[in-house]
């Protein structure tokens, strides 16, 4: 769910940079306040000199003002005044779009999309453009059927392939010093990546929608192959949309092969509820539950998992347009097999900074904490293991064209754990190109 002034005063923000000179007096004051993102103040000055009203600079600054501060008809009217006087400023017709956006009206708003298209404007505008017209897409789905499909192909590097130990000599309860073998040490290889996809939603009632969606994820290693993995799931569900909030319902299945042998199973089910609070933030809560079934000797595994979980999301109007997202879950995963050794309690923290330096450029920052709680001593050790999980991740997409992104990214996890056996440290990169057709 996106409100209809998040995006357009997050993007907004990018255009004043942008925007015609300005002269002193009145004009330039209303540019600095809008530079500082005090759009409030902005507004409030401009509303106190009316008869500035006509005078084309003037009327930029203010239409964007009145647009940021949630008065978007009263900047349309000024911005419509500014385009009289020059009908071929690409960044003012820019905002027009993005206060026509605002109202809810898309057709306009594409309207003056595609005058911008056609003036052959800068590419930090014209990717701008595109975000818009994403945006736009985005919620054509409330009445159109959209659907959308992408390829992605990567190489990269993982320097723990197999999940092993550091070193192979560990010490252990029960057993005491032991030699872990070369197939549990810390292996490194190189890999390619390859995933593919595609969803669709199709609106059946006002605010009501289904949708349903496939998508395959391989990483194949270049030595290593036994440690190769392919993910190939499918999901479908139903979506609710009413006032501030939305509801979503959904099943899903994956399938999870490691080498060539089927590893692992997980038929899901889930209920989701999003709020937005304001413009600007959100939150939202989930339950689920999964069957998690394993292949070979590998089903004492067998478990249900249940979870629970709340989040928050926040963006900040202002330079590099930063959003902040937060989550706290819960879970229980219950061996199906006589086994609680293997059971777990599962509690998880995760933490994510989006930010976007350039209209082209997008940079992510992600934080997880996981720590698993086992329910009863291992059967070998007799120790109840306890894991502390951490990872961190950053990323950056470079957006090559409307269709094609670049994303490089790397990552590193440390699983810390009271029985070594089962601790690890493990870095990851690689590099991505994305096609989305759309």
């Amino acid at each position: 769910m996106r409100p209809k002034r998040t995006m357009s005063r997050v993007l907004g923000a990018l255009l004043v940079a942008f925007a015609a000179p300005a002269f002193a007096g009145t004009v330039d004051e209303v540019k600095s306040l809008l530079e500082q993102s005090r759009v409030a103040e902005a507004y409030q000055l401009g509303r106190q000199h009316p008869e500035e009203l006509g005078n084309p600079d003037f009327d930029f600054y203010y239409g964007i003002a009145c647009i940021d501060a949630g008065h978007a008809s009263e900047g349309i009217l000024a911005l419509e005044r500014y385009l009289l006087n020059y009908p071929a400023n690409d960044r003012a017709r820019l905002e027009l779009a993005r206060g026509y956006f605002v109202l809810g009206d898309d057709v306009r708003a594409a309207e003056e999309l595609d005058n911008v298209q056609k003036l052959n404007p800068p590419a930090e505008v014209q990717a701008t453009i595109e975000r818009y017209a994403d945006a736009i897409r985005a919620r054509e789905g409330r009445y159109h059927t959209t659907s959308g499909f992408y390829v992605e192909a990567g190489v990269g590097y993982d320097d723990n392939v197999n999940g092993g130990v550091s070193d192979a000599n560990i010490n252990l309860p029960v057993l005491g010093p032991v030699q872990v073998a070369n197939n549990g040490v810390r292996t490194g290889d190189s890999f390619v990546h390859l995933a593919a996809g595609g969803q669709v939603a199709k609106p059946v009632a006002p605010g009501v929608a289904v949708f349903g969606g496939l998508g395959y994820d391989g990483k194949y290693n270049q030595s290593d192959t036994a440690f190769s993995m392919e993910s190939l799931g499918g999901y479908g569900g139903v979506s609710v949309l009413k006032d501030k909030n939305l509801f979503r319902a959904t099943a899903s299945v994956t399938t999870l092969t490691v080498g060539s042998d089927r590893y692992r199973n997980v038929n899901g089910i889930s209920g989701e509820v999003f709020h937005q609070l304001d413009e600007l933030q959100g939150v939202n809560g989930f339950i689920q539950y999964a069957t998690l079934d394993y292949t070979g000797g590998n089903q004492v595994r067998d478990a249900d998992l249940t979870g629970v979980g709340v989040g928050y999301r926040k963006a900040f109007i202002g330079r590099w347009q930063p959003v902040f997202n937060a989550a706290l879950s819960y879970g229980e995963e219950r061996n199906r097999r006589d086994r609680p050794d293997l059971g777990r309690d599962i509690t998880g923290l995760s933490l994510g900074l989006s930010l976007s330096p350039h209209p082209k450029w997008g940079v992510n920052v992600g934080y997880i904490y996981q720590q698993s709680s086992y329910r009863a001593p291992d059967a070998v050790f007799n120790t109840t293991r306890k894991d502390d999980y951490q990872a961190l991740n950053v990323a950056a997409t470079y957006l090559y064209s409307k269709n094609v992104s670049i994303r490089g990214e790397i990552a590193a996890s440390d699983n810390a754990s009271n029985l070594s056996l089962f601790g690890y440290r493990r870095n990851f990169g690689g590099v991505n190109v994305r096609y989305e057709f759309k």
